[in-house]
Parts: structure tokens; sequence; C-alpha cells
């Protein structure tokens, strides 16, 4: 009786293993380091460009060729945005600050109540209302303005804040972003335990809910600041009334003259740029970090 010794496979000595082809797989090209630097100076070179005319006079904004280099002035020009009266940037700043901060706020505080209810509560017309919710999302807001604005005229909040924070502090697309969210970080058996514990509905979603939605209202939260401190459409047909401006009305206002004053319009420009770059500063780890936290769990 003869036995028979089974052996592993030999790989041929030039077929690379498995781990290597993974390696080789995420080594990034010549030609993909040429395409990130690219695309990073493509996206850089317009606040470049701001910050080069706004350090400019005038004269030499409009010369030919341009300036490529940042000039002397940037102290001035800045000095002269503050100080124009007809623009008022100082209120607009303030009015930005307080409409976009409180719209971030509501929206990330609704936004996660409502998404946390439709992702773990069981109540009837769950699903019908969340069709309604995803329906808004589709229609422009251009589609509402005129009722809107006859909304905000009966309750005589034209040309003040409440007239442009109100209809913005909660929006379909937070409750739909902070729904999926909640759908994949929160296990049902972590809220179920709660409730064995005598836990209420509100503290399990302040205890429990709230603290694993924290990556995904970060990235929400700067969503919705960005866009509320962008917004010119909206406070453009409500402020009619130029000494209660947002920070977007008064950049308009920089470029009402009949001769454009380039170094002064991008000097505004400039000093309305700055909270973005600062907010992102701030919370940019925890915002990526929630955006690659969310992909690995889809």
């Amino acid at each position: 009786m003869t036995t028979t010794t089974l052996r592993p496979p030999v790989r041929p000595a030039n077929r690379p293993s498995r781990g290597h082809r993974a390696a080789q797989l995420w080594k990034a090209s010549p030609l993909t380091w040429v395409g990130l630097v690219l695309g990073v100076i493509l996206s850089l070179f317009p606040f470049y460009w701001m910050i080069v005319i706004a350090s400019r006079t005038n004269d030499a904004a409009n010369s030919w060729p341009p300036p490529f280099l940042p000039g002397g002035k940037l102290g001035e020009n800045i000095e002269r945005v503050l100080s124009n009266g007809d623009a008022n940037v100082v209120k607009g700043l303030m009015n930005s600050f307080l409409v976009s901060g409180t719209i971030t706020v509501a929206t990330v505080f609704f936004g996660s109540l409502a998404g946390f209810a439709f992702a773990k509560l069981k109540f009837k017309g769950k699903n019908a209302l969340l069709l309604v919710i995803l329906a808004s999302m589709m229609v422009p807001i251009q589609l509402g303005v005129l009722p809107l604005y006859i909304l905000m005229a009966k309750l005589e909040w034209l040309n003040t804040m409440p007239s442009v924070t109100v209809p913005f502090l909660i929006g379909g697309f937070g409750i739909f972003m902070m729904r999926q969210y909640a759908e994949q970080a929160v296990p049902n058996e972590l809220i179920e335990a709660a409730r064995v514990d005598g836990c209420s509905t509100w503290r399990i979603y302040w205890h429990v809910v709230a603290p694993a939605l924290r990556p995904a209202a970060a990235v929400l939260g700067l969503l919705t600041f960005m866009e509320q401190w962008n917004q010119f459409f909206w406070p453009f047909v409500v402020l009619a009334d130029p000494s209660n401006p947002t920070v977007q009305i008064s950049l308009r206002s920089l470029n009402t003259a009949y001769f454009a004053d380039n170094s002064q319009i991008f000097a505004g420009t400039l000093i309305a740029t700055l909270p973005l770059f600062v907010m992102f500063i701030l919370f940019g780890r925890q915002i990526i970090g929630g955006i690659m936290e969310g992909a690995v769990k889809s």
C-alpha cells in the first residue's frame, strides 16, 4: 500500500505575491501626481489671483499684462472696504455670522433629531412623510420666492434678519443625510439596551444617538454654513434696505459704481472668504474623518 503526500502548489518565481500586487495597485503613477498637481494649481490660483488684485492699486489691476505678484496695498484696500459707508461690510459680516450660525445650529439639531426618528423609530406615515421631504428637495427655491415674499411681508419681516433666517432653519437634505447616517451608525441593539435601562426617547437621542452622529453633524454643519454664507438671491430679494445687509449684499454694493474699483472689490471678497477658511481649518480634520467614516460604513 502506497501513501500519497499532498504538497502545496509552488508559485512561479517571477509571479508577485497578492500583497505585492495590492501595493502596486495603490501606488500612484507619475501621471497621477501630475494630475494632482494640476488640480491643486487650478484650485488655488483663483484665491492667489484674488490676493494679487486686492494688494494692488486699481490702475495696476486694470493694466496689461496683468501683475502676477502681490503688491503692498492690501492693508489700505481692506481699510477702504471696511470704511465704505455704502457697502456696510462690517454690518454685513455680523449679520452673516448671525444668520449662518443660527441656521447651521438649527439644521444640525433638527436634522439629526428627525433623522434619528426616521431611521430608528416606528410611527404611522413614516415612509409617506419621508417621501414628502425628499420631494421638497426637488423643488427649486425660485418657485417659492413669490409666496414666501408675501408671507414675509404679512409678518412684517422685510428688511430684517428673521426673513433670511427662519425659512431655512431646517431642510430636506439635512434630514435625509442624518437619516442615512443614523441607519448605519446607531445599532438597534444599543437603542434597545437603553430602553431596557429606562431611558426615554429624548435621553436616547441625547446620550446615545447624538454622539454617534457627530462626524456627520460636522459635515452637515460645514456645508450648511458655507451655503448660507454664500447665499445671495433670497437676501437680495428681502433686504432692500442697504443699511442692514448680509456680506454678499455688501459685496454687491462695492460694484455699483460706473467705474468698478477692482482692487476694492477683490479686497472685500478676500474679507468675505476668510471666515470659510477659518471654519475649515478649525473643523477640517473632523469633517474629513466624518466623510471617510461614512464612506467606510456604506
